[in-house]
């Protein structure tokens, strides 16, 4: 089996690298690329020409697409260049896999939803995204859907990693600075690992690639892949700060203080409710997926203990 991957230095795109290794034939690929192969493969989304050349020349049996704008605030302001990379080159990249009949892996979010009430999304909800970005993804999905036949697309919410930036690394830095804080308490979802999205996502491939490379269109479609329960940012600082000071660390802080999002203005609006029921791919899939606070808790552990 080959894979193309494309966006491998994020956070999915990083541990992805790890966990399709054992199934084929891995090229991965970032938006640098081109500059560095010798074959001047491209994985920039922002080029779609040569993105497309790269396919054909490639012919994948899978395409997975870990590359997104992801920059919420700022795609208020750079509305084109965000629905250039998370809609209109998808529509392309799922034309190009279609054709060679490739099955094409996404990944969105629970920002296509309007992030009213208080029960998990089902994948069949209406969606009505309230910010550019939520907007972008969305359209990325309705291109992919329309234009390949074979897709799978994720919906996640509040991913992190240990590499790079994340929301327990700022909480522990600022909880060494500061005495006081105040995080935000009425926005719910589920902290989710890439690690956990990339093993999920072998599996699914796994799944639908048979011995002899039968396939399985019928699983096709949208899937919510989230760690289990809910927590808020809130209560998902204090796990933090808790699991540091079991491991020794030291923080200043000694008051942390409930706000709403109304008090904590940004130019995306942000969903209350991230919520994501995932059922159907349990079902699909044969998955169980852990408790957040599983994933989480090791991922402190890792940092913490290189501290």
């Amino acid at each position: 089996m080959h894979i193309l991957l494309l966006g491998k230095n994020g956070q999915v795109g990083w541990e992805l690298q790890r966990a399709l290794a054992p199934l084929g034939t891995v090229t991965a690929l970032d938006r640098h690329s081109a500059e560095t192969s010798p074959n001047k493969y491209s994985g920039d989304l922002s080029q779609p020409e040569a993105l497309a050349k790269t396919i054909q020349m490639l012919k994948p049996d899978v395409i997975v697409n870990a590359a997104a704008y992801t920059a919420v605030d700022k795609a208020e302001s750079e509305p084109g260049l965000a629905r250039q990379i998370n809609a209109d080159t998808l529509a392309l990249l799922a034309t190009e896999a279609n054709k060679i009949g490739a099955w094409l892996i996404h990944y969105s979010t629970d920002y296509v939803f309007n992030g009213e009430g208080d029960t998990p999304w089902v994948e069949d909800d209406i969606t009505a995204p309230l910010s550019v970005y939520g907007a972008t993804k969305l359209a990325g999905e309705n291109f992919i859907v329309q234009n390949c036949h074979q897709h799978l697309i994720f919906r996640t919410s509040w991913v992190y990693a240990t590499r790079g930036a994340n929301f327990a690394k700022t909480m522990l830095r600022l909880a060494k600075e500061r005495d006081e804080l105040g995080v935000i308490n009425d926005q719910i979802g589920a902290p989710t690992g890439a690690d956990l999205i990339a093993d999920c996502t072998a599996h699914a491939i796994r799944t639908v690639m048979t011995q002899g490379q039968q396939q399985k269109p019928s699983l096709a479609g949208i899937y919510n892949l989230a760690a289990s329960g809910e927590t808020s940012w809130f209560d998902y600082a204090n796990h933090v700060f808790t699991t540091a000071k079991e491991h020794g660390i030291h923080l200043k802080l000694t008051s942390l203080n409930a706000i709403s999002t109304a008090d904590y203005a940004t130019p995306a609006t942000r969903p209350l409710n991230s919520r994501l029921n995932t059922q159907k791919l349990s079902a699909a899939f044969g998955l169980t997926l852990p408790p957040w606070q599983q994933g989480v808790t090791r991922m402190l552990t890792e940092m913490l203990e290189q501290q």
